[in-house]
């Protein structure tokens, strides 16, 4: 199950590069803070960092890529050998492991997400990480934070509405 979140990750779903349309490039023009950066770099930029470690150290080798391409909101998927190791190495996860995996996935939509914050407090893991010698560990809130980056950026630009209940008597 948490392998089909591979060919739609949170993290590798990546803004189009295009430029900004009239709308939104009259609100950055009106912004008492404009953006310097796209969305697109923002999510390349969160995510360059949990792809190049899980890549160099969980899935050593494997090719992560974005799931969309510039024209289209259909995912595309990974290619064949990286499902495949990434499919092993779930298979191979003991059971506590495996349950952390599934309830981060279901969290973040994420399996790259749940991957990187698994390996980082999973006692199966210890090795690995002294390996990789990672100065800061990668917990709650960077995970939080890595999946729902379009959504603060959307908030940001447009605002945030204020629901409120109406109370009828």
């Amino acid at each position: 199950m948490v392998l089909g979140y591979l060919s739609t990750d949170t993290l590798l779903c990546w803004a189009p590069s295009r430029t900004l349309n009239d709308a939104e490039s009259k609100i950055e023009a009106s912004s008492t803070t404009p953006r310097t950066t796209s969305l697109r770099d923002v999510q390349m930029s969160t995510a360059m960092p949990i792809i190049s470690y899980l890549t160099t150290h969980v899935w050593p080798g494997v090719e992560l890529n974005p799931i969309l391409e510039e024209d289209s909101i259909m995912p595309t998927p990974q290619p064949a050998a990286t499902t495949e190791v990434v499919r092993s190495w779930i298979q191979a996860l003991p059971a506590f492991e495996l349950a952390g995996l599934e309830r981060a996935v279901l969290a973040t939509k994420s399996l790259t997400v749940a991957t990187r914050l698994v390996v980082d407090w999973s006692g199966e893991f210890v090795g690995l990480r002294e390996r990789a010698a990672q100065p800061e560990r990668f917990g709650i809130e960077e995970a939080a934070r890595a999946c729902s980056l379009e959504t603060t950026w959307q908030t940001d630009v447009w605002g945030e509405v204020e629901v409120r209940r109406l109370c009828w008597q």
